[in-house]
């Protein structure tokens, strides 16, 4: 007798279905994962609606859904990841996997699946909120916004492979995500918009990672000027550039077993 052939989309999802599985029995990352984005906007947004809804600022509702997006994708994406790719490493499962069917590609998307999916669902709930309980307008250009979710996702989970690098332990994850995130919070437009900032500061900020996809998703909001052709391409140029030089570093520098 032969041997069933599994194809790549399955690999994926058997890989997704034993993390989903280890993320539903590990509390902490589940609360980070379902609680902390959205925790967190709503206690900022009063202070969020500070810097008022004039023609070059964003509105204090839209700056929280957006604000919002752009949390899940730190914590829910980028934060999450990197615990999971490191606690596998540490465990050997990653090494494991390598002696079998998976590719290299599909066991580290088969890993991403259930933080992705937890992060898709947060946010397609919170353009639901954004437009049915606080009165905003339908998205004006859609294909931007799902365009720059879809490439702020990969990124993030890109970015979170590449910082196992430099993580050696679970424990350690904590201290060398940090700049990711503190910067990417307070520096993205997210909680404060970049109009609000010093010119330079601002102008500096425009070229985080995570600056490019927030402007994308308010871009495919709100539409008007915010979407023009120059604008876009930049965001989207910026953000392509980040995630290439994400995936270089993963396939330069990533590690499939521990140091010793």
């Amino acid at each position: 007798m032969t041997a069933a052939r599994t194809t790549a989309a399955g690999r994926v999802r058997a890989l997704g279905r034993a993390e989903l599985t280890l993320l539903l029995r590990n509390r902490t990352a589940l609360a980070i994962a379902l609680l902390l984005p959205v925790g967190t906007v709503a206690a900022l947004r009063p202070t969020m609606a500070q810097f008022g809804t004039g023609a070059a600022a964003v509105g204090a509702d839209l700056q929280s859904i957006s604000g919002g997006i752009g949390l899940i994708l730190l914590y829910v994406v980028y934060y999450n990841l990197v615990t999971a790719y490191v606690a596998r490493r540490e465990e050997l499962v990653l090494k494991r996997l390598r002696t079998g069917e998976p590719t290299d590609p599909e066991i580290l998307a088969g890993t991403a699946l259930p933080a992705v999916a937890v992060a898709l669902a947060q946010c397609v709930a919170l353009i639901v909120a954004g437009s049915a309980r606080l009165g905003l307008d339908l998205p004006h250009r859609p294909e931007l916004l799902i365009g720059g979710l879809a490439l702020g996702i990969v990124l993030f989970a890109a970015l979170a492979a590449a910082s196992t690098v430099f993580t050696r332990n679970v424990e350690l994850a904590q201290l060398t995500t940090a700049p990711v995130l503190l910067v990417s919070a307070m520096g993205s437009g997210i909680l404060i918009p970049l109009q609000s900032m010093p010119h330079l500061v601002g102008e500096v900020c425009r070229w985080l990672p995570l600056t490019p996809v927030v402007e994308l998703i308010r871009a495919g909001w709100l539409g008007g000027s915010l979407a023009a052709p120059l604008e876009v391409l930049r965001a989207l140029g910026t953000a392509l550039a980040w995630t290439l030089f994400a995936v270089f570093a993963v396939h330069r520098w990533f590690r499939w077993e521990p140091r010793r």
